[in-house]
């Protein structure tokens, strides 16, 4: 397992997955989108060559990585973006709708 932040999100990839990956699509994402902070390292996806820090100023933040490998790839790599208030929204909105209501479960 891989994982690095950058200034407000974390990539995880599951390097495990990666193996069977023909296409390696998040380091090509990364390469055309982003400033190619991914790069292979045995033939797995890598911030190896960064110092941590230099990750966190290059990254992008695009997302293109993840979109790729779910797209083109394996569907090993997530990004975990926290929004702030998010939680309290959801809670409050499912306090406000009533059973049975679209969308609701029950």
């Amino acid at each position: 397992m891989l994982e690095f932040a950058e200034r407000t999100i974390t990539v995880r990839i599951d390097t495990a997955a990666c193996g069977a990956c023909a296409t390696k699509a998040c380091v090509a994402a990364c390469e055309t989108y982003s400033r190619g902070i991914l790069r292979l390292s045995d033939g797995l996806p890598s911030v190896e060559h960064l110092a941590p820090s230099e990750v966190v100023r290059k990254g992008t933040e695009c997302l293109a990585c993840e979109y790729a490998c779910r797209v083109r790839g394996e569907g090993a790599l997530s990004i975990e973006i926290p929004i702030e208030g998010l939680d309290a929204y959801r809670a409050a909105l499912a306090a406000a709708t009533p059973p049975g209501a679209p969308g609701e479960e029950g």
